[in-house]
């Protein structure tokens, strides 16, 4: 019984992660595909830019809640167990960047990353979302506010005295974002990189 409810949870995380919410919103808002647009990504980023604030918005809502609703409900079901939980959020985070739904590709994993480590570590990702905002302010771009949150993620769980267990999750988390922002690091050496609203100001 408990391996059939942690396969559940695991499996839920997935299939929730993968619901490829970029696609869905400016399908059905704008009525083409938005891997046909900007870099091609279907993640909030590239939805604002290139589908409005309101369809970025509702992405980065559903996205991040895609990481928190599973990770939530392993933590309420099981509280006891944090590795459970930190498994059903990588799994969100791997379905999202993977996602069954187009061909096992997705999006960077920012927002349903920070999802579960709103769930797993409510006042560090508090921290790590105000250095987001900063970042982006500062710097004109999402990607860098993107990376540098993931990296004072770790930082902050650790600053906080959190579980080694959630801060060595919060180091993967902040390798994998980096991973996936390399070409962004490219373009940001080149000043290629596209700015909050577009083309780099």
């Amino acid at each position: 019984m408990v391996v059939f409810k942690d396969a559940a949870l695991i499996l839920f995380g997935y299939f929730a992660g993968g619901i490829p919410t970029g696609y869905i919103v400016v399908k059905r808002l704008k009525g083409y595909d938005i891997r046909t647009k900007g870099s091609g990504n279907p993640g909030t980023a590239n939805v604002y830019r290139n589908a409005g604030a309101v369809a970025g918005a509702i992405t980065l809502a559903v996205d991040a809640l895609k990481g928190y609703a599973p990770v939530y409900l392993s933590l309420a079901l099981d509280p006891r167990r944090p590795e459970l939980a930190i498994a059903v959020g990588a799994f969100a985070v791997i379905g999202h960047n993977w996602t069954p739904l187009l061909g096992f590709k997705g999006g960077k994993g920012v927002a349903t990353s920070a999802g579960v480590f709103a769930a797993l570590l409510p006042l560090p990702m508090a921290v790590t979302a105000a250095v987001f905002v900063l970042a982006v302010k500062l710097s004109g771009h999402i990607s860098v506010g993107s990376m540098t949150a993931a990296v004072a993620l770790p930082v902050a769980a650790v600053a906080f005295g959190s579980k080694e267990a959630y801060c060595i999750a919060a180091a993967c988390s902040a390798a994998l974002i980096i991973y996936k922002h390399v070409p962004n690091l490219k373009r940001l050496r080149q000043n290629k990189e596209l700015g909050i609203h577009g083309p780099s100001a």
